[in-house]
């Protein structure tokens, strides 16, 4: 099917398409798996994994200690999809548009940003659904955040650090709505607090309490499952606990609901969840306080924005190139080229036709909770 483009063949067109680009705040806060390799759908990368320093006394001698070794590991982040989006011209249409027109090249250009804007959008999505594997929540379900104060995020940083991740490198992502609420505290705004005039200025969200904040269009929306009148069982259950049976309710616990337990005001949000009176699963690293062997009353949180605080470390995107058969395939030239909103590169190729060209542009990719409990939900 040819390309319509009747609209752009007037004799003096000199209009410009402005490519639409939606807020990305993921893909810069995680840590970043991409090479030239490439791999195949369902293939394992490694992404290394070094492990945490110790300190040993200083003691004088003639040589210096024999130590200092450490065992790096990795972990297995599985590419899920191999994405492309294609633009096809044909030699009718290159010249129609060549011809006092705005130029074939020039179109193709935007056809180029939209494909990289597609692909970008996918992959952020992706990462955003990743708070399934968050360790605990703060905040009010429904209730934007930064109604007034910075608590919100210093508590969120309280349930990172209390979960013993490193207070160096921390991300906040959050949705457009939550950010318009940040931009209008005047602690941040006003510069004789703030010391900084870029937010009041210039829109740009500071960094605050040892977070980088950025912000996403691709901020899920959370639907909570319809479980009602759940309680423990009477077995009891201790500090650290992920696996909790829940009685005499009716209804579904899904993964990503939060719950709270009577007696206990932490937000746990559910790994694996039930769709009748059974065994629901917490991320790590489970309860932060003892249930009592009776029957204590479970509730389910309401519906929520998923705003997410974690240490970059916590989250893995690996990024690759398609496989390509042993001797390559029909395309005449390959190049890689980079999107300089999310800094992710893709492959464009050129696939010559009969009397008409096709491009692609693709990647590959996979995205990886390796620190559950390095993670946390700012409820919105």
């Amino acid at each position: 099917m040819a390309n319509t483009l009747t609209n752009l063949l007037p004799d003096l067109y000199t209009a410009l398409d402005v490519v639409s680009r939606e807020l990305v705040g993921f893909i810069p806060s995680v840590t970043r798996d991409s090479s030239v390799d490439r791999v195949a759908v369902g293939q394992n990368v490694r992404s290394f994994i070094t492990p945490a320093a110790t300190s040993t006394d200083i003691t004088p001698g003639v040589t210096p200690p024999n130590d200092g070794d450490q065992t790096i590991t990795n972990v297995a982040i599985a590419i899920t999809k191999s994405k492309r989006v294609p633009i096809r011209w044909n030699g009718e249409e290159t010249l129609g548009v060549n011809n006092n027109g705005p130029g074939a090249a020039a179109i193709r250009a935007n056809q180029i940003q939209q494909a990289m804007r597609t692909l970008v959008n996918e992959i952020e999505t992706d990462i955003a659904a990743t708070y399934v594997s968050c360790s605990r929540a703060y905040g009010t379900a429904g209730t934007t955040p930064f109604a007034s104060t910075l608590v919100d995020p210093a508590n969120v940083r309280k349930i990172l650090v209390d979960n013993g991740c490193p207070a160096s490198d921390l991300q906040l992502v959050i949705g457009s709505t939550a950010g318009a609420a940040l931009r209008t505290l005047a602690q941040l705004t006003k510069v004789n607090e703030s010391a900084d005039t870029t937010m009041l200025r210039q829109g740009t969200l500071l960094d605050i309490h040892g977070f980088a904040i950025r912000e996403s269009a691709q901020i899920k929306s959370v639907t909570k499952g319809t479980g009602a009148a759940y309680t423990t069982s009477t077995a009891g259950f201790a500090i650290g606990a992920t696996s909790i049976a829940i009685i005499t309710g009716t209804g579904t616990v899904l993964a990503g609901d939060v719950v709270t337990f009577a007696g206990d005001t932490n937000k746990y949000v559910v790994k694996t969840g039930v769709a009748a009176p059974g065994t629901i699963v917490l991320q790590e690293p489970g309860l932060q306080v003892a249930i009592a062997a009776s029957a204590v009353a479970m509730t389910i949180g309401g519906n929520y924005a998923a705003n997410m605080a974690f240490g970059r470390h916590a989250i893995v995107l690996a990024q690759r190139l398609p496989a390509l058969p042993d001797g390559n395939d029909l395309a005449i030239d390959r190049t890689t080229i980079t999107d300089d909103r999310s800094g992710l590169s893709f492959e464009v190729a050129m696939y010559a036709q009969y009397r008409q060209m096709q491009y692609e542009i693709s990647c590959s990719w996979g995205v990886k909770v390796i620190k559950e409990p390095h993670t946390a939900i700012l409820l919105g």
